[in-house]
């Protein structure tokens, strides 16, 4: 239901944003030819629909054809995003030039528009697959002598599809294997939701290995539907799902909880009781979302680790996931004494572009 509902809400932002497009086509390139029109006509419908039905397909057909369908439709919806906003500016520009007398010829300002949402979308494409690493030095209240000096990687929002799959995997896990890690923690959305083949697909994380092991929790995007197959399918590479429950490892507490359970603040406050956390010991908290903070911090927790935010992914969706979670969508923060990082992830999610933020894999040393 929730994963129908995504898709209806974005097969109406295109079909709003590319008739906006159209118009604004048709206006500023003075097109009048019956012939022109139909033929942009139906290109605009064929591309603006072209997200249902490869989304459909890609659910239920694993082949290379579907996957590549998907791929492309995906990347419309971001480069329809940055045209929507490129029309919005030709008509905001226009206007003004007209207010003040200013002479402007339209077919420039859309060529000049158009020229910067092809540039922006390059960009975008490139700059998704060019994954980093981020070191943060984390320091902990009566951290026992033998984590001082350790390592751990977080690495959330994966999201392995049709989009991404075994090759991005392997990247992922080749640069975490060299980055020796002593603890590895995945934090949800390894999987994207849709019709994979969840053991090849995550077969190269089988590779990643560390001296504490590797924790796995759920994330949204694993909780669509029956998420039975996705934690099995974890399970299989070797992660350890922490699934409402504690693990602790030379005096450090693992905590891992899952994203569906922890939505509401009250059932994830009887969670955090349940668990027993001791607050004179140092914890992590591994939790997809940074939303209620404050039960965590309430409990004592020393760190928590979250990502799902992908810091906005798209440029100007950044400032409306720092309303959404008050300012803890991406970076390292104090929640009055909780020790809070987001992490822009790792994936992307629906177009495979990153414009104003990056993709991360968080190196984390412990002080």
């Amino acid at each position: 239901m929730h994963f129908s509902f995504f898709r209806v809400t974005i097969q109406l932002f295109l079909i709003f944003g590319d008739l906006v497009f159209y118009w604004t086509l048709v206006r500023f390139f003075g097109i009048t030819s019956s012939r022109k029109l139909l033929a942009l006509a139906f290109a605009v419908v064929v591309l603006c629909l072209s997200f249902t039905f490869t989304s459909s397909l890609s659910s239920h057909h694993l082949s290379l054809w579907a996957r590549s369908l998907y791929t492309i439709s995906v990347s419309w919806l971001g480069i329809s995003y940055l045209l929507l906003l490129a029309s919005v500016l030709c008509w905001i520009s226009f206007g003004i030039a007209k207010l003040v007398h200013l002479p402007l010829d339209r077919r420039v300002l859309i060529e000049t528009m158009l020229g910067i949402v092809s540039i922006a979308s390059i960009y975008g494409l490139i700059n998704s697959g060019m994954l980093r690493t981020t070191r943060i030095d984390l320091h902990l209240h009566n951290l026992p002598e033998v984590w001082k000096g350790k390592t751990a990687v977080w690495v959330s929002d994966t999201h392995l599809g049709p989009v991404r799959n075994h090759g991005f995997a392997q990247r992922i896990s080749t640069m975490i294997q060299n980055l020796h890690p002593d603890i590895i923690f995945v934090g949800g959305d390894l999987f994207d939701g849709e019709a994979v083949d969840l053991d090849e697909i995550i077969k190269p994380l089988a590779q990643i290995s560390a001296p504490y092991g590797v924790y796995f929790i759920t994330g949204n995007h694993e909780e669509f539907g029956d998420k039975t197959p996705y934690l099995e399918a974890v399970r299989r590479v070797g992660m350890r799902v922490l699934y409402n429950e504690m693990v602790e490892l030379d005096g450090l507490q693992i905590i891992g909880v899952d994203y569906r359970d922890t939505i509401g603040a009250e059932q994830f406050k009887t969670i955090l009781q349940k668990i027993a956390i001791d607050p004179r010991k140092p914890s992590i908290l591994l939790k997809h979302a940074p939303l209620n903070l404050q039960a965590a911090q309430e409990r004592g927790v020393t760190v928590q680790l979250s990502g799902h935010t992908h810091h906005g992914q798209l440029f100007l969706f950044r400032f409306i996931t720092s309303r959404v979670y008050q300012g803890y969508d991406y970076g390292l923060k104090w929640f009055r004494n909780l020790l809070v990082y987001t992490s822009s992830g790792v994936g992307t999610w629906g177009p495979p572009m990153r414009i104003d933020t990056k993709p991360e894999i968080v190196f984390i040393r412990f002080m």
